[in-house]
């Protein structure tokens, strides 16, 4: 059998503070086919929603992004990756405060590497931004899915406080309202 006809497929793994707005907004960009919130970027084996949350395990919430990069370019992801969150706080995201809402890019290969690197440059340079950016870019380590009611939370939890506080409206900045 044929795979010709099977989609292009490629894995990004971006942190942009807290997983559920970051999935929240990529799972409207085309060219997405898969999401995956989880940690990434530790020193403890599977480690626990509260013990990242504590900020006790080293761990960044992540999503892990799956798309066909004939319809959706990983420079094009990055620059979604750029508008959805504020690069310039440290370890912070809004309200949430520790290492594990950093923004990070965790690059797959050499050639994602040399992307995210130029990205950051560019997106730095372009004024945009308030102050300098803090992203860091690491090469991925491995990937901890974090539990089923963390995976698709907007979609299933929209009426929820911090989705009407936090996403929502950063959905409606970003014109993704759904």
């Amino acid at each position: 059998m044929s795979n010709e006809n099977q989609p292009t497929r490629e894995v990004a793994t971006l942190g942009a503070g807290c997983y559920w707005c970051v999935e929240a907004v990529l799972q409207q960009v085309d060219g997405v086919l898969a999401l995956r919130s989880g940690f990434m970027g530790g020193d403890v084996e599977d480690p626990s929603y509260e013990a990242v949350c504590m900020g006790v395990t080293g761990h960044a919430e992540v999503v892990e992004v799956t798309f066909d990069p004939s319809v959706l370019s990983y420079r094009q992801l990055l620059a979604w990756f750029w508008r959805l969150h504020n690069p310039t706080t440290l370890n912070q995201q809004g309200a949430d405060h520790g290492t594990q809402y950093r923004s990070v890019i965790f690059t797959h290969s050499a050639s994602q590497a040399a992307d995210a690197a130029e990205s950051l440059r560019i997106a730095d340079a372009s004024g945009v931004f308030p102050a300098p950016i803090v992203t860091e870019v690491c090469e991925a380590s491995t990937f901890f899915e974090a539990k089923a009611e963390h995976q698709d939370f907007y979609r299933r939890n929209s009426n929820q406080g911090y989705c009407h506080m936090v996403i929502r409206p950063k959905l409606q900045r970003l014109g993704l309202d759904y």
